[in-house]
């Protein structure tokens, strides 16, 4: 990335986007480094990046693709992309896959779900198609019944398939069920969720010829990310330079970190996207430096702007405003949202401290405990209807005070979502 560029970046965006315009009101006219500048607060970019009249766009939604990210249902959160840019993106984001394992002729069942203005399975077909090395796509899509995506899958011989792990997962478990042998699969492409060694070992069960790699790693609001490393664990990914910029960031101070094996939170700077700038954005995940190449980062898990438990995106906000609209009376004076996976399924955990006193009053304590969880699960509905799928375990409330709740050593802030679950 040259100075020019990033100079240039910022200056069309303090001048056309009204909310970098105020973000950076106190900077000096000219300014070329990514340190010299905040980093974005999530929760007032969205609230300035409505659908009518945003004040983060740097101009009118007159030419775009519309697409949803992570969010409540009452508050949905969109991003857009020009033609021009979403052509940038799927391009570069396809040249990494040569890096998975893809090869000339591969014929790869996209997995991934369409619809709803959701991004994943057109931004893998569109990656695909605009790879360097020639491959036969093949659109199933995450939501096609497993009758009949299983016999496509053997009749075509796929070779490839790309979905989530919690699809790839139950792909697995009708194969095996239905006594069906896949034996053409040879590569198992998984992205939008870690991959656990429980679901690792079904695959590799249910695939026995093939193996699991990320796809890469990247997001409808952030952009590009990461591409695989080949011959590394599969959470190491690298920057795609000289299209965006990947920092990790302290979780106390946000100053840059430098050495290897100190983790902290991602923040992203995309030098492409000129009608939605995104300049030093956490992308919502926690990484580390490797030291073994040249931008090399492992991804250790989801930071506390959100999390993904199985195919579900949560925001803290989201259980933060349950919280609020549930407790009328107040007794909640701290919460945790803690991820746990156990009997082979992801599980969210609300960690809620009362107010001393209250912890005698069962009786009200679990009156509340259902109220939070309905309105969670109302502006969350996917959350359930991914637990009638059997998908992940149903939300629960675990009590405790608030001298019990987990916080930074280094700061004592409070540790907004503790990721319990083992990673490999």
């Amino acid at each position: 990335m040259s100075a020019q560029q990033l100079s240039d970046l910022i200056r069309f965006a303090r001048h056309n986007s009204p909310f970098y315009r105020d973000l950076y009101a106190s900077l000096p006219p000219s300014v070329d480094r990514l340190t010299d500048l905040p980093v974005v607060d999530q929760k007032s970019f969205w609230a300035a990046n409505t659908l009518h009249d945003s004040r983060v766009l740097t101009g009118p939604l007159s030419e775009a693709t519309v697409y949803k990210t992570g969010g409540t249902t009452g508050s949905p959160k969109f991003s857009v992309y020009t033609r021009d840019e979403w052509r940038t993106f799927v391009t570069t984001f396809g040249q990494g896959l040569v890096d998975t394992g893809l090869r000339p002729g591969h014929r790869v069942a996209d997995l991934f779900y369409a619809g709803e203005l959701y991004a994943s399975f057109l931004f893998v077909l569109d990656s695909l198609a605009h790879a360097p090395v020639d491959n036969v796509r093949l659109p199933i899509g995450g939501g096609a019944p497993l009758e009949s995506t299983i016999p496509t899958l053997h009749d075509l011989a796929a070779q490839v398939l790309a979905g989530t792990p919690t699809t790839l997962c139950r792909l697995a478990e009708q194969v095996l069920a239905s006594g069906v042998r896949l034996d053409s699969v040879e590569l198992l492409l998984f992205g939008g969720e870690a991959l656990f060694d429980d679901q690792r070992r079904l695959l590799a069960t249910a695939f026995p010829g093939a193996e699991a790699r990320s796809v890469g790693y990247a997001s409808v609001d952030a952009g590009l990310l990461g591409r695989p490393v080949p011959g590394t664990d599969a959470r190491v990914h690298r920057a795609f330079t000289p299209h965006s910029v990947v920092e990790i960031l302290d979780d106390s101070t946000d100053e840059p970190i430098t050495e290897p094996g100190r983790p902290g939170r991602v923040v992203v700077t995309s030098l492409f996207r000129r009608l939605m700038p995104i300049i030093r954005y956490p992308a919502g995940d926690r990484a580390e430096w490797t030291g073994t190449g040249p931008g090399h980062f492992r991804i250790l898990g989801r930071a506390e702007e959100g999390v993904r438990v199985g195919p579900v995106s949560l925001y803290t906000q989201d259980a933060q405003d349950a919280v609020a609209s549930a407790d009328t009376a107040g007794q909640v004076v701290g919460m945790q949202l803690v991820v746990r996976r156990w009997e082979g399924r992801d599980g969210l955990v609300l960690r809620l401290a009362t107010a001393p006193g209250d912890e005698r009053d069962t009786d009200r304590r679990e009156s509340l405990a259902r109220a939070v969880v309905a309105e969670l699960e109302t502006v969350r509905p996917l959350y359930p209807d991914s637990v009638r799928a059997g998908f992940v375990h149903p939300l629960s409330v675990e009590w405790a005070r608030h001298r019990d709740l987990a916080v930074n050593p280094r700061s004592g802030k409070l540790v907004r979502v503790l990721d319990e679950r083992p990673t490999a």
